[in-house]
């Protein structure tokens, strides 16, 4: 196996994704559409490692107030520390299904890769709903990995290596296409859908974020590689010029007025 992949997981995925090309520029486009103005209160739905929290306080002034909610307790602890010197900032622990919080009581909501991942997209977005005022604004950035595609010595072996994401590896894998129709029948106004594709040049760039060998030996595992396809594909990957991409979707859906 090449030594540049990183064949255990990484510890910082959350944090080496906002500090790369792609995270930073679909992160201040999720930014500006939230379009956060002074005295807002604002509602990240797994907030991981609270990244964005200290831009939200930032944007939304002393009269405003920042909650980040996520359902892992290092992620929590993590984000607490991150945060602790601003006195407009929460972070608390919570599934994202069912949100402690009031009717109408936030004016803005964020969500990043999150809904990919949960039990119950629809549930999460209709409390996301619930919690909005009338005129609230949600931005919510999901990846479809049914659009991942990565240049391989033959395509049957990189079309069977995207397969397994989507089947396997991401429990809804297929989030991002169904996201708008998803939040329109949530009751959202879906004002705009941004994608957002990244593009990969570099194999150690691409294997940090999307974890390619540590992907390709659970997919040897689960069945959808075999062991010398997978060899070939990887030291391929490794030796000549790379290319992979992933688009990403921003939806910016709004909550009627009445």
């Amino acid at each position: 196996m090449p030594e540049l992949f990183e064949l255990s997981r990484p510890d910082d995925y959350l944090v080496r994704l906002a500090a790369s090309d792609l995270g930073r520029g679909y992160k201040a486009l999720a930014t500006t559409e939230l379009d956060l103005r002074e005295g807002h209160a604002v509602l990240d739905l797994g907030c991981g490692p609270g990244a964005d929290l200290p831009a939200y306080a930032a944007a939304v002034g002393p009269s405003g107030s920042v909650l980040g909610l996520d359902h892992d307790t290092d992620a929590v602890s993590r984000a607490r520390a991150l945060v602790h010197d601003l006195a407009t900032v929460r972070v608390e622990q919570a599934d994202v299904h069912r949100l402690d919080l009031s009717d109408g009581s936030v004016d803005r909501v964020h969500t990043d890769r999150v809904l990919q991942h949960v039990a119950d997209p629809g549930l999460v977005l209709a409390e996301t709903f619930r919690v909005l005022r009338p005129g609230g604004r949600a931005v919510l950035a999901e990846p479809d990995w049914g659009t991942l595609v990565v240049d391989g010595p033959d395509a049957a072996t990189s079309d069977a290596y995207s397969r397994f994401v989507v089947e396997q590896v991401v429990r809804n894998g297929r989030i991002g296409r169904g996201l708008t129709g998803l939040a329109e029948r949530t009751g959202f106004l879906v004002e705009r859908v941004v994608p957002v594709t990244a593009v990969f040049r570099d194999v150690h760039e691409a294997d940090r974020v999307l974890g390619l060998a540590r992907v390709a030996r659970r997919a040897v595992e689960a069945g959808y590689l075999r062991e010398r396809a997978e060899a070939r594909w990887t030291e391929h990957l490794a030796t000549q010029p790379f290319f992979a991409s992933v688009t990403l979707f921003v939806v910016v859906a709004d909550r009627p007025l009445p």
